[in-house]
C-alpha cells in the first residue's frame, strides 16, 4: 500500500468547490478520469454517511477492477469541515485479493491567491495500481473540478458549469 498527493489551484471560492465535493451530479461530472463516464449510485453527505460510485471505460477494451469495463467502489464520509475538508474512505468492489482493501482519500481547500487550493492525498492504495496512473486520474479529475466551479472564462473553450449549474445553490 502507498499514498499519493496532488495539488491544484482552482479559480472559484472554497464554498463552491466543497459543494462540489459533496454533490453527487457534480462527484459524477468531475471525478472521472478521461476516457470514462461516472455514475453516482448512492451518496449521503453527512459523517458516517455512505456512497457508491462507478466508473465506466468508454471503449470496449477498458480493463475494470469490479468488472471488464467497470471500476465500482463504495465508502464513508468520516469528516466533513464545510468549505475546508472532505475525508473518506472507499474500497473497490473487486474479487482480486491485490485489489481489496481500505483507502483514505482527504480532499483539502485552502484559500490561496483570489482562489482555492485543493489538495487530494490519497493512503492505502494498492500496490497493483502504478502511483503514476493513481496521480494522472486524479489530475484529470482536478482538471474536470476546475472547468466545473470555474466557470467560463474568455478564451475558454470548453467553459464550465458552476455547483449552482448541478441543482445546488
Amino acid at each position: 500500500m502507498y499514498a499519493t498527493t496532488v495539488t491544484r489551484h482552482l479559480r472559484a471560492p472554497r464554498t463552491a468547490v466543497y459543494r462540489a465535493l459533496i454533490d453527487p451530479v457534480a462527484i459524477a461530472t468531475w471525478r472521472v478520469p478521461d476516457g470514462m463516464t461516472g455514475r453516482v449510485h448512492e451518496l449521503d453527505a453527512r459523517e458516517g454517511g455512505r456512497f457508491r460510485i462507478s466508473l465506466s471505460y468508454d471503449a470496449a477494451d477498458g480493463a475494470g477492477k469490479t468488472d471488464a469495463g467497470t471500476d465500482t467502489y463504495h465508502g464513508t464520509f468520516v469528516r466533513l469541515v464545510p468549505d475546508k475538508m472532505v475525508v473518506e474512505t472507499a474500497e473497490f468492489e473487486s474479487d482480486d485479493a491485490s485489489l481489496r482493501g481500505t483507502m483514505t482519500m482527504t480532499t483539502t481547500l485552502t484559500d490561496a491567491d483570489g482562489g482555492t487550493d485543493v489538495t487530494i492525498r490519497h493512503e492505502g492504495i494498492p500496490d497493483v495500481i502504478p502511483a503514476a496512473d493513481n496521480e494522472a486520474g486524479t489530475r484529470m479529475a482536478l482538471d474536470n473540478l476546475a472547468r466545473l466551479v470555474e466557470g467560463p472564462r474568455s478564451g475558454s473553450r470548453t467553459g464550465g458549469r458552476g455547483p449552482s449549474a448541478t441543482g445546488n445553490r
